[in-house]
């Protein structure tokens, strides 16, 4: 076979798997998304029932974990919340890893567009928040507002079906994938308390084994599942969040762009279910299960639930609007030629929707019970408005707005 045939067959083959891995991440989160809404409806219709005090015992009741000498004991919402979404982690890690190898961030210039809005859709949130709270108790809640939730995003995008293109999906989720990466980040800088070294050291020397292991071409993904399992009991018990081991090991199982049957490929399909429809809505379960406050407006305007509020629903939208267009006008970034900044406009309104990270950061930022209460509220509130602003937004300049 000539060699450029064989070079074209292979890009195509590249590019199938690249379109064939969005389709499924997009369909699981859309799904996924539309789960998340009814779960969270029904969570808080149970904690504020006469059911309300069993229901939340169930999540504060403790499991005990003993495997080889080593004995593990939390409650139920922790094993969730360290255990379960460490896989949640992982997930997110491996599309990052994708988006980076054969999608929308292996081009500088495709990739700067989504990289620089993200930026910008962290920032001016986060320094709204912190505005708002500088000098107080509540300070440290200014990493809540910089997250955008993958599945409800993109559950809600999906509701404008063929009125918005498909390269307005691609642009959302690739900023919420990189808005994710920040908040990794965000929570092993700003996040972590109590360092036991001895601990974080064997994480650290586990994840040089991992990249050692890749380097070497060995291709076994139980070798990487189990050292993965190993990593993830030394951060937790380093004081880093342990939920950081996943996105690690995502980056330590190797991913070849030549072949389809790549570990971190079958990872990544086989990873896609049972975290939209297991993980995430167990999560979503044991933290909203949230009895209501006697007075929610007392609540909801509280210093630290503006700037959540206001973080969420215009921070987002200036962030992401405002550094796309600077992006653009400077020549760093193009548009897409089927995209438009109304249709851009939209997509920032809609990016908005915190939930996952922006409550998973909620629970590390505060100790306080009706703090932590206060800051779910908020962002469910906050997630709301971006969502119904949004989706009428784009609905109204969709059809309109795409390009013949």
């Amino acid at each position: 076979m000539p060699i450029k045939k064989k070079v074209h067959q292979t890009a195509g083959k590249i590019k199938k798997i690249n379109i064939d891995l969005f389709k499924d991440f997009f369909e699981s989160e859309k799904a996924s998304g539309y789960i998340l809404v009814l779960i969270t409806v029904v969570s808080l219709l149970l904690a504020n029932s006469a059911l309300g005090k069993s229901y939340l015992t169930i999540w504060h009741t403790y499991m005990n974990l003993s495997f080889s000498g080593v004995e593990l004991k939390y409650s139920i919402e922790h094993w969730i919340n360290d255990g379960f979404m460490a896989v949640f982690f992982l997930l997110v890690g491996l599309e990052i890893e994708r988006e980076i190898y054969v999608g929308e961030l292996r081009e500088i210039k495709k990739a700067s567009l989504p990289i620089i809005a993200a930026i910008g859709g962290m920032l001016i949130p986060g320094i709204i928040h912190f505005v708002l709270n500088a000098g107080t108790e509540t300070q440290s809640g200014f990493g809540i507002p910089m997250a955008t939730d993958i599945a409800f995003a993109i559950g809600i995008l999906s509701l404008a079906g063929s009125k918005v293109p498909l390269s307005l999906k691609i642009f959302l989720t690739a900023l919420a994938i990189i808005d994710d990466l920040g908040a990794i980040i965000l929570i092993a800088v700003f996040y972590t308390q109590n360092l036991a070294l001895g601990y974080l050291f064997s994480a650290v020397l586990v994840f040089i084994l991992l990249v050692f292991l890749n380097r070497m071409r060995v291709n076994k993904l139980s070798i990487y599942l189990i050292l993965g399992v190993v990593m993830w009991y030394c951060m937790l018990k380093s004081g880093v969040h342990a939920t950081i081991s996943g996105v690690l090991l995502a980056f330590a199982v190797p991913f070849n762009k030549n072949n389809d049957e790549n570990i971190s490929y079958r990872l990544q399909k086989k990873l896609h279910w049972p975290v939209a429809f297991i993980i995430l809505p167990l999560f979503a379960l044991a933290n909203t299960a949230v009895v209501l406050p006697k007075n929610i407006i007392s609540s909801l305007t509280e210093l630290n639930s503006l700037g959540i509020i206001l973080g969420l629903v215009a921070g987002k939208f200036l962030g992401i609007f405002s550094f796309s267009f600077l992006s653009v006008k400077s020549g760093l970034s193009s548009l897409p030629s089927d995209l438009n900044w109304k249709l851009l406009g939209g997509a920032a309104v809609l990016a908005g929707i915190g939930f996952t990270m922006s409550i998973f950061i909620s629970n590390l930022a505060f100790d306080q019970p009706e703090v932590i209460v206060s800051s779910k509220l908020s962002i469910l509130f906050a997630s709301v408005v971006s969502a119904v602003s949004g989706l009428t937004a784009l609905m109204l300049v969709g059809k309109k707005s795409i390009p013949e």
